[in-house]
């Protein structure tokens, strides 16, 4: 009589059942753990960019131009995150010519192209109308990958939108604001920006280093604002001006050199949180950008909100957390934006002030 030398089958079948449990466990809580850190990054970063604004009106108020404001700004945050595309490009030789593409279009329609289009329209047109326009971006998020993909948002989504919308509208008040069809279109051209600054963080990976495409773009729009006020496009003036900061009397000078490194830090913060979060629900958490605005001009500049903007704040919140309990925000973020991406390409290689400052900034 032979005796089998293999495992039973049921022996088989449980040894490797086993561990099954245990991995997905594992999987799902990473999955969790890495969710919850983008969100709380998304956070950090919609902190970052919110005090801007409140920042820089009072040097544009005091004679600085927006040209001289954006140079010193951006080129900062440049310096700032140059040491991460300094390590990648140490680690790939042909790191530039491989994503020369996407570092450029980083820095011409996220960081110049947003500034410029945003401030564009706001000489136009109200600030919060221009703000307003410029925050439809979750929604275009939205409405595009329903166009791509002919699959309808889930219902929460909807109703997210919606709510965080009418949040939105109450937050920056626009009663009575008047309406210009160019100043609408630079808006609308902010808020493609701010797509493609969600859409373009969310595809990074490791041979593009989130931290690596937004030192790229900010070292792109540098030479982009400083070719502008070398042709005599933008206008500069930056005249030593003493600005009023909680209290304290600081040159104008240091004020936009620490705009320009809490910038670095907004963006360190957002290309990071993108991909765990996908590009929909880090756009919606990235509203929270206007309500930390609002309490930096009330605390710096003593623009105090009013109650409904209290209510419409509370109503974009809702809005935010409706499109969090979506079980496609998890998905998305867990399997690198297969639903919610703009499309599953990688990233092409080789070939008010006031009130908030416009995201990217």
């Amino acid at each position: 009589m032979t005796t089998p030398t293999g495992p039973m089958p049921f022996i088989a079948a449980a040894a490797t059942a086993t561990p099954t449990a245990p991995a997905t466990s594992s999987i799902t809580a990473a999955v969790a753990t890495r969710r919850t850190s983008g969100l709380m990054l998304a956070v950090l970063s919609a902190l970052a960019f919110s005090s801007s604004g409140p920042l820089v009106k009072p040097l544009l108020e005091g004679g600085w131009s927006l040209g001289a404001a954006l140079l010193v700004r951006i080129a900062t945050a440049a310096l700032v995150l140059s040491p991460f595309l300094v390590r990648a490009m140490r680690r790939e030789r042909r790191f530039v010519r491989r994503h020369g593409t996407s570092l450029v279009m980083f820095g011409l329609m996220p960081v110049a192209g947003c500034q410029l289009f945003y401030f564009s329209a706001m000489q136009r047109m109200p600030v919060a109308v221009a703000l307003l326009i410029q925050y439809l971006a979750p929604v275009l998020l939205v409405v595009w990958v329903w166009a791509r993909t002919r699959r309808r948002p889930s219902a929460v989504v909807l109703v997210g939108s919606v709510v965080a919308m009418a949040g939105l509208v109450l937050v920056v008040d626009v009663a009575g604001a008047r309406f210009d069809l160019v100043g609408v279109i630079f808006a609308l051209g902010a808020a493609i920006c701010t797509c493609i600054y969600f859409v373009m963080s969310e595809r990074t990976d490791d041979s593009l280093p989130p931290l690596a495409l937004a030192a790229g773009g900010m070292v792109v729009a540098t030479a982009v604002i400083a070719l502008l006020l070398i042709t005599g496009i933008l206008p500069f003036s930056a005249p030593a001006v003493v600005a009023d900061v909680v209290g304290l009397a600081l040159p104008g000078w240091l004020v936009v050199l620490w705009v320009g490194i809490v910038t670095s830090l907004g963006y360190a913060f957002g290309v990071a949180a993108v991909p765990r979060t996908g590009a929909r629900l880090a756009s919606f958490v990235g509203l929270s950008e206007v309500l930390f605005a609002l309490g930096f001009a009330w605390l710096l500049l003593s623009e105090a909100p009013a109650g409904v903007q209290f209510v419409g704040g509370a109503l974009l919140l809702a809005g935010v957390v409706l499109v969090r309990l979506d079980p496609g925000s998890a998905a998305g973020s867990s399997t690198g934006s297969a639903q919610l991406s703009l499309g599953a390409d990688p990233l092409p290689a080789g070939g008010a002030p006031g009130a908030g400052s416009p995201r990217p900034s």
